[in-house]
Protein backbone atom coordinates (compact mmCIF):
# COMPACT_ATOMS: atom_id res chain seq x y z
CA UNK A 1 0.00 0.00 0.00
CA UNK A 2 1.35 3.41 -0.98
CA UNK A 3 0.99 6.36 1.39
CA UNK A 4 -0.37 9.19 -0.73
CA UNK A 5 -0.98 11.67 2.08
CA UNK A 6 1.00 14.90 1.79
CA UNK A 7 4.01 15.07 4.07
CA UNK A 8 3.96 18.85 4.28
CA UNK A 9 0.44 20.06 3.56
CA UNK A 10 0.21 23.64 2.36
CA UNK A 11 -2.50 25.54 4.14
CA UNK A 12 -3.90 28.80 2.84
CA UNK A 13 -2.46 31.81 4.60
CA UNK A 14 -4.52 34.11 6.73
CA UNK A 15 -5.95 37.14 5.03
CA UNK A 16 -5.01 40.29 6.87
CA UNK A 17 -8.06 42.13 5.53
CA UNK A 18 -10.31 39.63 7.31
CA UNK A 19 -8.65 40.11 10.70
CA UNK A 20 -7.25 43.63 10.58
CA UNK A 21 -10.19 44.96 12.60
CA UNK A 22 -8.96 43.00 15.63
CA UNK A 23 -5.89 45.23 15.85
CA UNK A 24 -8.17 48.16 16.75
CA UNK A 25 -10.41 46.25 19.17
CA UNK A 26 -11.03 47.69 22.63
CA UNK A 27 -10.43 44.23 24.12
CA UNK A 28 -7.14 43.55 22.35
CA UNK A 29 -4.99 43.70 25.48
CA UNK A 30 -7.53 42.09 27.82
CA UNK A 31 -7.69 38.45 28.88
CA UNK A 32 -9.99 36.54 26.54
CA UNK A 33 -11.60 34.83 29.56
CA UNK A 34 -13.57 38.04 30.19
CA UNK A 35 -15.74 37.17 27.19
CA UNK A 36 -16.30 33.50 28.03
CA UNK A 37 -18.27 32.96 31.26
CA UNK A 38 -17.17 30.00 33.38
CA UNK A 39 -19.08 26.79 32.71
CA UNK A 40 -22.04 26.38 35.02
CA UNK A 41 -22.53 30.07 35.79
CA UNK A 42 -26.29 30.80 35.93
CA UNK A 43 -28.86 33.42 36.88
CA UNK A 44 -27.78 36.78 38.24
CA UNK A 45 -24.13 35.72 38.38
CA UNK A 46 -24.14 34.99 34.65
CA UNK A 47 -26.00 38.21 33.90
CA UNK A 48 -23.43 40.27 35.84
CA UNK A 49 -20.50 38.49 34.18
CA UNK A 50 -21.96 39.12 30.71
CA UNK A 51 -22.78 42.75 31.53
CA UNK A 52 -19.17 43.41 32.55
CA UNK A 53 -17.91 42.00 29.25
CA UNK A 54 -20.48 43.95 27.25
CA UNK A 55 -19.29 47.20 28.84
CA UNK A 56 -15.95 46.67 27.13
CA UNK A 57 -17.75 46.43 23.78
CA UNK A 58 -19.79 49.64 24.10
CA UNK A 59 -17.06 52.13 23.10
CA UNK A 60 -15.22 49.71 20.80
CA UNK A 61 -14.51 51.15 17.34
CA UNK A 62 -14.80 47.73 15.68
CA UNK A 63 -17.88 46.45 17.46
CA UNK A 64 -19.85 46.02 14.22
CA UNK A 65 -17.01 44.09 12.54
CA UNK A 66 -16.64 41.87 15.61
CA UNK A 67 -20.35 41.08 15.71
CA UNK A 68 -20.44 40.58 11.95
CA UNK A 69 -17.63 38.04 12.19
CA UNK A 70 -19.34 36.10 14.98
CA UNK A 71 -22.61 35.96 13.06
CA UNK A 72 -20.92 35.02 9.77
CA UNK A 73 -19.05 32.06 11.26
CA UNK A 74 -21.89 31.06 13.62
CA UNK A 75 -19.60 31.49 16.63
CA UNK A 76 -21.26 29.32 19.31
CA UNK A 77 -19.46 30.72 22.35
CA UNK A 78 -18.56 33.96 24.04
CA UNK A 79 -19.49 37.59 23.81
CA UNK A 80 -18.69 39.14 20.44
CA UNK A 81 -19.66 42.65 19.43
CA UNK A 82 -21.58 43.10 22.66
CA UNK A 83 -23.87 40.08 22.23
CA UNK A 84 -23.86 36.65 23.81
CA UNK A 85 -24.18 33.52 21.67
CA UNK A 86 -27.80 33.24 22.79
CA UNK A 87 -28.54 36.81 21.69
CA UNK A 88 -26.80 36.29 18.34
CA UNK A 89 -28.93 33.20 17.68
CA UNK A 90 -32.26 35.00 18.04
CA UNK A 91 -33.94 35.20 14.67
CA UNK A 92 -31.79 32.70 12.81
CA UNK A 93 -33.95 29.69 13.65
CA UNK A 94 -31.44 28.09 16.02
CA UNK A 95 -32.88 29.48 19.23
CA UNK A 96 -36.37 30.46 20.28
CA UNK A 97 -35.24 32.71 23.14
CA UNK A 98 -36.59 36.24 22.81
CA UNK A 99 -35.53 38.81 25.41
CA UNK A 100 -38.38 40.60 27.15
CA UNK A 101 -38.02 44.34 27.86
CA UNK A 102 -38.63 45.28 31.48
Amino acid sequence: MVDRSPRNPILPGGRLDQWEWQLRAQCRSMPVSIFYPPHGLRGHSLTRYEAAAKLVCVPCPVRAACLGHAVAVHEPYGIWGGLTARERNVGDGRDRFVPVAR
